[in-house]
């Protein structure tokens, strides 16, 4: 991939799309190409293979996907799997049919068993039940990145997948509905500081644990794997280090200035008992995180202050 390639980033209105869109017209890439949503539904297949087919992109970046917090998993089950199946089938295909010479998937660590062995390692995919709150959204995308693995040796096609752990950062949702954890909790932590509540109640025990990357870090890293790593395997990206919810309400709560109390309300899920992966295979490609969780969070919030918070006040 060099600067006049033409490239297609699919999913470019997204967080991690947008950023990656930014990070390669900074880094001198002037041949970008990509299409608005209402432009283009990547869930029906024609249009998408001929979008594909008519643009000849040489490398693509599949970022686009259907995401949600736990709650938006749990109601719409069916629509994460559809959503997710249908983006990367499409995207896959219309790719191998017009000739991409490299493509990378971004799938995330939901892929990996409920009661998984810690840290994840890659080949402990399909070893166990799936969480199931997130069973839908987990396995499209491990469809994706399965489909990515047998192009590669049905079709000798340079397709790879990267699976992050937990993104967040600037252009995150806030949304209390749509958001994943760390996001909503800055939402809801925020929230309760400037109503001068005295306590919050969170979901679930707070016990569950969770590997947090930011989300320019994860640019980094899927610009990285698209020059450095060519395997049909998938590959883990993430800090190397978790934290109890507790711990990141706490985290949050320092850095926001809440002085309230948190409750925990165990009737809710926890999700995943544990999520963190073991980042030993892209490490050794020469390539690690170099955010601090304090230093993202602290970013972020500054972000959610200027651009949603301003916006709604």
């Amino acid at each position: 991939m060099n600067k006049k390639s033409k490239i297609y980033i699919a999913g470019h209105q997204g967080m991690v799309g947008s950023l990656i869109k930014e990070k390669l017209i900074s880094l001198g890439y002037f041949n970008l190409v990509f299409a608005e949503r209402s432009a283009l539904d990547l869930r029906d297949q024609q249009a998408t293979i001929t979008f594909i087919k008519e643009i000849k992109p040489e490398y693509v970046f599949l970022i686009a996907g259907r995401v949600g917090g736990i709650q938006a998993n749990i109601d719409s089950p069916g629509s994460f799997l559809y959503d997710n199946l249908m983006i990367c089938a499409n995207v896959i295909e219309g790719s191998r049919i017009s000739g991409v010479k490299k493509l990378i998937f971004m799938g995330s660590s939901c892929i990996y068993p409920r009661l998984s062995p810690q840290p994840m390692r890659e080949d402990y995919l399909l070893s166990g039940s799936l969480e199931p709150t997130n069973e839908g959204y987990a396995i499209g995308k491990i469809a994706g990145l399965k489909l990515c693995e047998y192009y590669q040796k049905e079709y000798n096609a340079n397709f790879i997948s990267a699976m992050p752990s937990n993104l967040y950062g600037p252009k995150d949702s806030f949304s209390l509905k749509h958001s994943h954890v760390l996001s909503a909790l800055i939402r809801k932590i925020h929230n309760a500081k400037t109503k001068n509540q005295d306590s919050l109640t969170l979901w679930g025990t707070g016990e569950a644990r969770r590997e947090f990357l930011y989300n320019e870090d994860c640019v980094e890293a899927l610009i990285f794997l698209m020059h450095n790593y060519n395997s049909a395997e998938h590959i883990n990206v993430g800090s190397g280090v978790d934290y109890s919810i507790q711990e990141l309400a706490g985290i949050i709560k320092t850095i926001v200035g809440f002085e309230g109390e948190f409750q925990w309300d165990t009737t809710k899920p926890n999700g995943m008992p544990q999520k963190l992966m073991d980042n030993t295979k892209i490490n050794h490609l020469g390539w690690e995180s170099k955010t601090s969780i304090e230093g993202g969070i602290s970013r972020t919030y500054q972000w959610f202050l200027r651009h949603v918070q301003e916006r709604e006040s």
